[in-house]
């Protein structure tokens, strides 16, 4: 993938919505060769991990680290409100909350670059397939951030497989509540 179409996924990333808008996905781009090695082991040798490789993940605690950078452009009165709520939210709503928030903010991220990246003519594959807690180490994870998943960005050595079985709407589609 050119160095332009890498950064024009980038970019289009970047504008992936956020709660409270404070963007804690981060993107690590394995781009050495030996990396990717090292990164394929850790994803139980899956090939596609060295061909083309993305790292989701995201800084747990970002909401701590000086919040007004989120609404440094608003006017003055939704800063005023909004920045003390990222707080407020984050502080009551706890750990696995704010873990939470860094799984669905990753997952959105990696859903704006698989559309993003299909509209350009690449294909992807988001993986779990992978030993974290190797990642981890291998990009040098800070404590304070998660893995969401790997990401892999390129064109397909083959088609894809059919889908292996697809359920129907009305086993995953609820109206109003479950159970009635």
């Amino acid at each position: 993938m050119p160095a332009e179409d890498r950064q024009r996924l980038l970019d289009l990333a970047l504008l992936s919505p956020t709660s409270f808008n404070i963007q804690n996905w981060r993107f690590v781009v394995v781009s050495d060769p030996e990396q990717k090695k090292k990164l394929r082991a850790a994803a139980w040798g899956q090939e596609q991990v060295e061909t083309a490789q993305l790292v989701l993940c995201g800084d747990v605690k970002s909401w701590q680290k000086a919040p007004e950078r989120y609404w440094r452009n608003a006017p003055a009165e939704v800063q005023q409100q909004l920045v003390p709520m990222i707080g407020q939210f984050n502080e009551n709503s706890g750990e696995r909350v704010q873990r939470d928030e860094v799984m669905r903010n990753c997952g959105i991220a990696a859903q704006t670059l698989m559309l993003a990246a299909k509209a350009m003519g690449y294909d992807s594959c988001p993986m779990i397939g992978f030993d974290a807690e190797q990642i981890a180490q291998l990009i040098n994870l800070p404590e304070d951030h998660a893995i969401g998943m790997l990401l892999v960005i390129g064109k397909a050595a083959q088609p894809a497989r059919p889908r292996g079985g697809q359920l129907d709407k009305s086993e995953v589609v609820v109206e109003n509540r479950f159970g009635g």
